[in-house]
């Protein structure tokens, strides 16, 4: 089984956007039993609360429900726990290695480093624009499937 970990800051938005994506792929794939998915935050913020309701309409959208998700933050034990740990942005990705202390088995990567468009995944809560948002979660999930399978 491989287990993979979206983190972003609040787990409200961008990081259960892409679990839920990301398992609805694997479920459409056939190899939703070869893969265990998960999301959290790398702050305190948000721990408990739902996913935001824009980021739950954008996943209904495409018929996707993420029902009876919350936020929780990632801890040391995340890191020996899963095979692949994926930021949003850069900002998450200082943030998990302030949590983790390293990355020695080069676990962690940001989402669109594995696509053809490195860099950052759009940001809705400060741009309200939950396409892009989809767009960038989609599209690395997908080339993430496509690597691991």
């Amino acid at each position: 089984m491989y287990k993979i970990l979206f983190v972003c800051h609040g787990n409200i938005c961008r990081s259960p956007m892409a679990e839920f994506v990301m398992k609805d792929l694997v479920a459409k794939a056939g190899c939703a039993d070869r893969f265990e998915i998960a999301s959290a935050a790398t702050s305190t913020e948000e721990i408990g609360n739902s996913v935001y309701p824009p980021a739950r309409q954008k996943l209904a959208q495409h018929g996707i429900s993420c029902k009876g998700k919350t936020a929780r933050q990632i801890t040391r034990h995340d890191y020996d726990y899963y095979d692949m740990i994926v930021g949003m942005d850069t900002y998450n990705m200082r943030n998990m290695m302030r949590i983790f202390g390293a990355d020695p088995e080069n676990k962690v990567s940001l989402l669109l480093d594995h696509t053809d468009r490195p860099g950052d995944v759009a940001d809705p809560w400060y741009t309200g624009n939950f396409d892009a948002t989809w767009r960038d979660c989609l599209e690395g999930c997908q080339a993430i499937l496509r690597e691991l399978t």
